[in-house]
């Protein structure tokens, strides 16, 4: 059995002297490697470092750890990419670190000050390999530890590795520093996002949550046209499609046949003749047991020991091959229009994976392998369809990942609305022009109108996923549905791009805005005060059971027409009225929407 060194040491090391920033510290017991860690461009608060390793044979790297500290001042939480609802500061006796790699996360950590405004920001260039990070507090000294770790998992035997270290003390915003992180990284010629089509940005219906396994192409037509009708332009057949088992297991992945859509390409002709664009889900790690791909790559897999399948070994020529040849056949075959690729966070190096370079395989490092293989995927599709639309799911979110995808879901969070719009904002922090697409909405049949909204209005700055059963939806839910997914279509522009400013992230960013042409929409999640200038025109979303929204004018007093809508749109007051400067409680219906239109000023 290989030595697993993927765990952390139990011991907690008070005694070795770390540096205070912008020295760092080297710990690491590697004697094969020279080491060096150079400050090479400093402007302003940014400061980026090149870490460097080299020796004179092929030797397997052990963990090189950089190491600093700088005094906890107005320290309120700690934002990665993998903290969802926990991003308070964290204790250097707590062991759980930032992992990311390829297809897992961003290796980017945020500490964040009580006005939001970053206290330190740092990221690396190392987006393919694994890495672990913190940002921990040690009482003895109420300093914060800063460290990054290469290589904690087992390695290839190499010679040379370089990885640029990015470190941001700026008083800015603790979203601006992120998304400056982004651009960063996109200026990395090996992480250059793929463009994305225009097909990514449209609503989309889904079938996972309303159907699972059991499609029914006579239904499915239905609720296409029934979709189409409230604005939902692209389809996701999910898993399902492929077999008539319905255990919710992956026994039979790997073949890719359409058993319970025989006549697939027949199929989406329908679903074209309707205006409706239509995506296939691909588990692409997994081989089960019972296809006939199993026996064809039988010795040909990271892994036989996991809990739902045999995983592809992407370091082979012929599974990559194999693989991308699914795919294109998928797409010429059914003239498709999207997929959604999952499960990518399964390629990793198992406790039995064998890491060389032998027996066919063209890599020995299993991240190396994804990332050849994804590259090669969406090359194949893109030169048959230039704006083939690819989703992953959140965590495979990370700027690798943004070569390969052009749609980065949120994670699974069904009837979650809150879950949902903390996933969306936490990837749209790092997705730059990559769009970012909310889990599923889904709820009760028996839900209120007004808690049903609430799963949409989350779901806002996002591109909006649906997956309910619209056919045997209530009345006043379409209309609810229609209502705001005609709004959201038509106000894309300014929620998909337009200056993006979650507020509180350790309160699960109760208010959300983006601001384009001077037309600001703000998300009111909770019930709190709402501070904006009033320019031009204001959108607020009262996603809150309280039926009054509270707004501080920090703009100059002046003339407004303000307009009401409940959720199901119907407009309930416009009026013309004088606002002043400071605050103003205005009565919204709970899960409804005020516009304000700012006319002239008073003097």
């Amino acid at each position: 059995m290989p030595l697993d060194i993927t765990k952390e040491e139990t011991v907690i090391d008070r005694i070795t002297e770390i540096s205070d920033f912008p020295k760092i510290s080297l710990l690491s017991e590697n004697k094969q490697f020279d080491v060096a860690i150079d400050l090479v461009k400093e402007e302003g608060a940014i400061y980026l470092f090149e870490f460097k390793i080299n020796a004179a044979e092929a030797t397997a790297p052990t963990k090189f750890t950089l190491k600093w500290k700088i005094p906890a001042i107005n320290i309120k939480g700690t934002w990665t990419s993998a903290s969802l609802h926990d991003k308070r500061l964290q204790y250097d006796w707590e062991l759980d670190h930032l992992q990311s790699r390829v297809s897992v996360d961003a290796p980017v950590i945020s500490v964040f000050g009580y006005d939001d405004e970053n206290v330190i920001t740092f990221a690396c260039s190392e987006a393919i390999n694994k890495m672990e990070m913190n940002a921990l507090l040690r009482e003895e000294d109420n300093q914060l530890y800063c460290h990054l770790s290469f290589f904690t998992e087992r390695h290839s035997a190499i010679t040379d590795y370089k990885a640029q270290i990015r470190v941001d003390l700026r008083p800015v915003s603790f979203s601006k520093a992120l998304q400056d992180v982004s651009k960063w990284w996109a200026t990395f010629p090996h992480l250059k996002p793929s463009p994305v089509p225009e097909l990514a940005r449209l609503p989309l219906y889904s079938t996972w949550y309303n159907f699972h396994q059991s499609l029914d192409t006579n239904i499915l037509l239905e609720e296409c046209q029934l979709a189409r009708e409230i604005g939902y332009q692209l389809i996701i057949l999910d898993d399902g499609w492929q077999t008539m088992d319905a255990n919710r297991g992956y026994d039979y992945c790997g073949d890719w046949q359409p058993e319970r859509i025989p006549d697939m390409h027949g199929f989406v002709e329908k679903l074209h003749q309707i205006d409706m664009k239509v995506g296939l889900w691909f588990s692409v790690p997994f081989c089960g047991v019972k296809s006939k791909a199993y026996q064809q790559f039988k010795g040909k897999f990271l892994t036989e020991n996991h809990r739902w399948a045999p995983v592809f070994d992407p370091r082979y020529p012929e599974v990559r091959e194999y693989l991308i040849n699914i795919y294109k056949d998928a797409l010429v075959k059914y003239n498709l229009d999207a997929f959604k690729l999952d499960f990518i966070d399964d390629f990793k190096a198992y406790p039995d994976t064998v890491l060389t370079k032998e027996n066919g395989r063209d890599y020995a490092n299993v991240n190396e392998g994804v990332d050849r293989l994804m590259t090669d995927v969406m090359k194949a599709l893109q030169a048959i369809k230039k704006d083939i639309a690819i989703e992953f799911r959140q965590k495979y979110i990370g700027p690798t990942m943004r070569k390969f995808g052009n749609m980065f879901r949120a994670f699974d969070c069904p009837n979650d609305p809150v879950s949902n719009r903390i996933r969306i904002t936490d990837v749209k922090l790092l997705c730059g022009e990559t769009v970012v697409h909310s889990d599923m909405i889904t709820w009760h049949a028996d839900e209120s109108v007004e808690l049903a909204a609430f799963q949409v209005l989350n779901a806002f700055w996002g591109v909006p996923q649906m997956s309910i059963l619209l056919k045997e939806a209530k009345a006043e839910h379409k209309a609810m549905l229609k209502f705001y997914t005609q709004y959201w279509t038509e106000n894309a522009k300014v929620l998909l791009d337009g200056a993006f400013v979650p507020n509180n992230p350790l309160a699960n960013y109760p208010i959300l805005r983006s601001t384009l042409d001077n037309h600001e929409i703000i998300g009111v999640f909770d019930d709190v005060v709402v501070e904006s200038s009033l320019q031009n025109r204001t959108d607020l979303l009262n996603v809150n059971p309280s039926n009054k929204i509270v707004i501080r004018n920090t703009g100059d007093a002046g003339n407004f027409e303000l307009t009401i809508w409940d959720c199901k749109g119907n407009q309930s007051k416009k009026v013309v009225v004088d606002l002043p400067k400071g605050v103003v409680d205005i009565t919204v219906p709970s899960a409804g929407m005020l516009k304000v239109i700012r006319q002239s000023k008073i003097t």
